[in-house]
């Protein structure tokens, strides 16, 4: 990895510096930029060691490090399109993410969690949110879905088993109960069944699919009532 455009304050100019590689270690979160110039944290960690600095072309007094390794967990191929979008702006369309395969499904999920607004007030319990279940043909499919039909297009509700549980527990823009529609269920309940999956967040390895069963079976312990059309 690259440092492109960086200007050392005198912390980092003292770690450059030094001549052992092992002191020359640093880690470091990641921030996303919009186009307002804000940061935003991300998930991405970067654990390495300054291995050459030299003037960028960037400007005067900024300069560009050589790391010797990476992110611990490297975006997937053509990520950057994704990444592009909130970069300018919210997704305003509903389904863009529905043409990518799962590993960028899940990419946009993650996208759409640290964009989220925090600040973002509650809905009162009792709301009905409809649910456009056509592209629900993978697990990571179903919350792209869940994210729209909770906040809108390029919204967050949830992308994996443990985060869906944190949102259903309030503050993420839908206080339960409350009822959802989910319309050409008959998608999911053909693609989400039982066998052995690895999901593609989880770099452990293969494991029990996510069914619809069991993403029926959380929303009914949440006091979600489901509409299955």
């Amino acid at each position: 990895m690259t440092l492109v455009g960086r200007r050392p304050t005198a912390a980092l100019q003292d770690l450059l510096e030094r001549k052992s590689a092992g002191r020359r270690y640093l880690k470091a979160m990641v921030h996303a930029v919009d186009r307002s110039g804000s940061a935003v944290p991300t998930s991405f960690i970067v654990s390495a060691t300054g291995t050459v600095t030299r003037p960028s072309r960037l400007g005067s007094g900024l300069v560009d490090i050589d790391l010797d390794h990476g992110i611990h967990e490297p975006l997937p191929e053509g990520a950057r399109e994704i990444w592009n979008l909130w970069h300018v702006g919210r997704p305003t369309s509903p389904n863009l993410w529905s043409g990518y395969a799962r590993a960028m499904r899940d990419e946009w999920c993650r996208a759409a969690v640290i964009y989220h607004p925090y600040a973002q007030p509650e809905r009162p319990p009792g709301r009905t949110y409809e649910l456009d279940g056509c592209h629900i043909t993978d697990v990571e499919g179903f919350y792209c879905a869940l994210g729209e039909a909770i906040n809108e297009p390029g919204g967050y509700f949830g992308w994996h088993h443990q985060a869906l549980l944190e949102c259903l527990r309030g503050e993420w823009g839908a206080a339960p109960p409350f009822r959802r529609r989910w319309h050409h269920s008959n998608v999911a309940r053909h693609h989400l069944i039982p066998g052995y999956d690895r999901p593609s967040y989880d770099i452990r390895g293969w494991g029990p699919r996510v069914t619809l069963e069991d993403i029926l079976a959380d929303l009914t312990d949440a006091g979600i009532t489901v509409d299955l059309r």
